[in-house]
């Protein structure tokens, strides 16, 4: 059964930083892509990063592009968001994904998920200025 479970949100001041983790189990890390999506109330879920098993490759929105960080370890089975220099327009609910393929799903520099992706509960993030 696959499952992932996100942790790490909280309450922060911008220009602080937060590592999100997202621990997976019902698959390897080795097999499947992992990507990061966030959601703010009243709008589109939005990918923001990815890290496929293709050779490591990751991908990053621009909107977070040079900030936020995305890695794995995998023994522990752990995928995890570093957000530095965060700011306010950063707030929202993360949800961490596997759609279950190798690669990411990146169409005109836009990631999206497929339609049979596994997701978190996700977890809040809210940076305050």
């Amino acid at each position: 059964q696959v499952q992932l479970i996100e942790s790490g949100g909280g309450l922060v001041q911008a220009g602080n930083s937060l590592r999100l983790s997202c621990e997976v189990s019902g698959f390897s890390l080795n097999d499947y892509a992992v990507g990061w999506f966030r959601q703010v109330p009243g709008k589109k879920r939005e990918g923001i990063a990815c890290l496929s098993t293709r050779f490591g490759t990751t991908f990053y929105a621009e909107s977070v592009k040079g900030r936020f960080t995305i890695s794995r370890d995998n023994a522990k089975d752990i995928v995890y968001l570093q957000l530095n220099n965060l700011r306010p327009d950063d707030t929202g609910v993360y949800y961490c994904e596997t759609p279950h393929t190798r690669g990411c799903t990146v169409v005109r520099n836009t990631l999206f998920h497929e339609a049979m992706s596994y997701w978190g509960e996700g977890t809040q993030v809210t940076v305050s200025s």
